[in-house]
């Protein structure tokens, strides 16, 4: 079983209107951490997000977290519903964004996708002999872009900053670096139009130089999605998914205990079973013969209107009187 880490929320204090820095401590010994790891973090929400370190040792994390408006509660409710003192439960730290060895380095940004690549520039920085690096960072205004005084202290020539005032035409041209190939490494995160942009013009780069964290790798809701009904191996009622939420999310607001990490199809923590239905798998993890008898939680859903799981359904408290 995946050890859980109770973290007390030290400190919080905005960057931004909407980017909020966080620091949590541990009295227990907290496992180290490489440039580019990333926290899972139980929101109040109950549902497990996902945040860039951004600073470490051995007994504190600091992470920077962004109220999605427009998201799905998770982060909103980690800004707005926690207070300093307060507990938080964190899984052990992943990093599928490697920092490599390389002779120099251009890391692209956009908005909250600057956190995974300022603490990759702070290790380097922090080696004896630092390797050349250049760093982009597109955001809308200047008020909205975080971490903009730790970034005017950068060895100067090294930090491009570029804001396109939300109009599509004044969107920075990456092109004059990166026409070129050379030994440089590649590292991108930020929205999709930032990321799709330099996939487009890094596709003559050798392929292992080029390194992407895409923060929603799985959309577990969309626009077209229906309502579908769940039923379960006992007798227990059947349970309806609404149109705007996921399975996982209805399990447990139905009171069932379903262990999860990512929550957005790529670890397979969520994974269950079921016995009938169509299913329309969104997950990276599960083969074809696994699809076949188990299904991701976190963004799986019916292509009907019912799915049968093979295990018990939750028993719904009774109301007290």
């Amino acid at each position: 079983m995946t050890h859980e880490y109770t973290l007390s929320l030290a400190a919080k204090t905005p960057l931004t209107a909407d980017i909020w820095h966080f620091v949590l401590e541990s009295d227990e010994t907290l496992p180290a951490v490489t440039p580019g790891a990333h926290l899972p973090v139980r929101t109040p929400t109950g549902a497990m997000r996902q945040y860039s370190i951004i600073a470490a040792d051995d007994r504190r994390y600091e992470i920077a977290v962004k109220c999605e408006r427009e998201g799905r509660g998770g982060s909103r409710s980690l800004v707005h519903e926690t207070v300093p003192g307060q507990h938080l439960v964190a899984l052990p730290p992943e990093n599928g964004f490697e920092l490599v060895d390389a002779p120099a380095y251009l890391f692209i940004a956009g908005g909250i996708g600057i956190t995974p690549l300022l603490s990759m520039v702070r290790a380097l920085l922090a080696r004896e002999a630092p390797p050349p690096f250049t760093l982009v960072f597109c955001t809308r205004t200047p008020a909205t872009t975080p971490f903009r005084d730790e970034l005017a202290r950068l060895p100067e020539g090294s930090v491009i900053i570029h804001h396109d005032h939300g109009d599509p035409d004044e969107s920075y041209d990456f092109w004059p670096l990166l026409e070129t190939p050379d030994a440089r490494h590649i590292y991108c995160c930020g929205p999709g139009p930032l990321m799709d942009a330099v996939r487009d013009m890094s596709g003559h780069w050798p392929q292992k130089a080029v390194h992407f964290e895409d923060f929603n790798p799985v959309q577990a809701v969309r626009e077209a999605d229906e309502a579908f009904t769940v039923r379960f191996a006992d007798d227990a009622p059947a349970l309806a998914v609404a149109a705007d939420q996921t399975l996982l999310e209805a399990l447990r607001a139905a009171g069932a205990s379903v262990a999860s990490s990512c929550e957005s199809g790529t670890c397979g923590s969520c994974r269950l079973p079921y016995l009938a239905g169509d299913v329309d798998h969104r997950d990276l993890v599960l083969s074809p013969l696994e699809r076949q008898r188990e299904l991701t939680a976190c963004v799986s859903r019916a292509r009907g209107d019912t799915l049968r799981l093979a295990i018990p359904g939750p028993r719904r408290r009774k109301p007290e009187q």
